[in-house]
């Protein structure tokens, strides 16, 4: 029986090493002796997609008896990070994951999160984290846009990039601390790490590399040559639907009779491809389930081009429509036409198969992962960042559509509703709050566009010269068109027809 200086006011177990053997028989804790756990990775940006993929992946090392120094130690480089550290070390970096299937929900305590450095202004602490020997990998999910990236490269003249090559011992940024660290690891003769990036970027080893390397030389040249033949960036390739938490995820948490205050809800499939080029070593993630291979750019082909611009399909024209959830979006009649047909007819045609799928076979699970109504996701979360997300997913299909006489007019039907999603109203009036680090700039070309379609296409950030192309842009000006004059389901039967 759960001794009652374990429980709550409420009555559930608060979650805590001392606690685990409290929890009911029906949640699934982590098995193995966390205190025999030594650190092996950092990870940077410890929300909700870290927890239930990368962290649930060593978990399961672990729980064979594996990867006993490979734990992980969380971290941080902006303000915001402290309050999930907080939370996070009162419940001695426990999660509990939620896995919501159609027909079943099941409750799993992972362990393999050991500690979560302290967030300062300097990323001080960060810094002497990663300089530890003991670290061989530094992982990361900064989010698509935090990788200061523009056509050109990196962003040189942003003012946190101008900052940590001026001032290189007190960065700003996780690319700053990542050079600090391994500047101290030379000098010290500790040797180089394995910089992962976990985001959703197409070559996103190959990204983080040029953003390391690309800052490095700006103060220090030699200590990026030394990074350069040193240190190893694999590209990676990870999946797995992952909603906000929210307050439906801690009444999930509560009726397993846990106390989390950060509970993470996820989907039943994960995927995780990686290069296998680890320069100081790695754990034996292939006997966790993931996949090592030559062809992540084929798996990340597949599933940028696939399931994350499909999500911008549902997610724009849901919301325009009143539909709070990716699952009613897809399938709503109108809106699940729309991105079957466009992900079959203009998008798949331009993506390899790999060895699990062909792209119809995974058109399919994406169909059902996303009409699946016990994961609320919500279209508002999914549309965040559009700025970052049409470029990254959606644009280079249409661009090699153009490219090979293909076809084209779903995608650009997908820009118009971006367009008009951005005017920040949806057809019934309802306000659209801010949901891009440009919203402003965005809102500003969408009321311009809207009697002027043109100018949405002009802007050479995000379309470079595809505003130059007769055929996308007749394409576009016509969707723009008939959305201002009939609407988005007028627009959407127009296309599926």
């Amino acid at each position: 029986m759960a001794s009652a200086v374990h429980k709550t006011t409420s009555g559930l177990t608060a979650l805590s090493n001392a606690t685990l053997s409290d929890l009911p028989e029906n949640v699934v804790r982590p098995g193995f002796d966390r205190s025999t756990l030594s650190p092996g990775i950092v990870h940077i940006g410890v929300g909700n997609f870290h927890r239930a993929h990368q962290a649930w992946y060593l978990n399961r090392l672990m729980k064979a008896g594996l990867a006993q120094d490979w734990a992980i130690v969380g971290a941080g480089v902006r303000p915001y990070d402290a309050t999930m550290r907080d939370k996070l070390l009162a419940q001695d970096c426990l999660t509990t994951l939620i896995e919501l299937d159609a027909d079943h929900r099941s409750a799993e305590v992972i362990g393999s999160m050991i500690d979560y450095v302290p967030v300062a202004e300097d990323n001080a602490p960060l810094v002497a984290a990663m300089a530890d020997p003991a670290i061989r990998i530094v992982a990361m999910t900064v989010t698509e846009s935090g990788y200061f990236q523009t056509a050109e490269g990196l962003d040189t003249g942003h003012p946190d990039i101008v900052h940590d090559a001026t001032h290189p011992n007190r960065p700003r940024t996780a690319f700053g601390a990542i050079i600090a660290a391994l500047r101290l690891r030379r000098d010290a003769g500790a040797g180089p790490f394995t910089a992962l990036s976990c985001d959703n970027l197409q070559g996103n080893g190959a990204i983080l590399r040029r953003v390391v390397l690309g800052l490095a030389r700006m103060s220090d040249p030699a200590l990026a040559d030394w990074i350069e033949h040193q240190c190893s960036f694999p590209n990676s390739m990870v999946d797995c639907i992952v909603p906000a938490t929210g307050e439906r995820e801690l009444d999930f948490a509560r009726a397993f009779g846990i106390g989390d205050a950060v509970p993470v809800s996820h989907e039943a499939f994960r995927q995780w491809v990686i290069e296998d080029d680890f320069c100081a070593g790695r754990p034996p993630l292939e006997q966790a389930g993931v996949t090592f291979s030559d062809s992540v750019h084929d798996y990340e082909m597949m599933k940028l081009r696939i399931l994350n611009a499909g999500h911008q399909v549902v997610a724009n024209a849901g919301a325009l429509l009143g539909l709070e959830t990716i699952a009613e979006a897809t399938t709503h009649p109108a809106v699940g036409a729309f991105l079957n047909k466009v992900l079959s007819t203009e998008v798949a045609p331009h993506v390899p198969s790999v060895a699990e799928f062909t792209p119809a076979q995974y058109i399919t699970l994406i169909n059902r992962r996303f009409s699946n109504p016990s994961i609320v996701d919500t279209t508002r979360r999914v549309a965040f960042d559009g700025s970052s997300r049409h470029p990254g997913f959606v644009l280079p299909s249409l661009r090699d559509a153009l490219a090979v006489g293909g076809e084209f007019s779903g995608l650009a039907l997908a820009e118009a509703l971006w367009a008009r999603y951005c005017l920040g109203v949806t057809e019934a009036g309802a306000v659209i709050a801010a949901n891009d680090p440009q919203w402003s700039s965005l809102t500003a070309r969408a009321q311009e566009a809207a009697t002027r379609p043109q100018a949405w296409l002009e802007m050479p950030a995000i379309y470079g010269d595809l505003a130059n192309d007769a055929r996308f842009a007749s394409e576009f000006v016509g969707w723009m068109e008939l959305i201002g004059a009939k609407g988005v389901e007028a627009a959407l039967a127009a296309y599926t027809a």
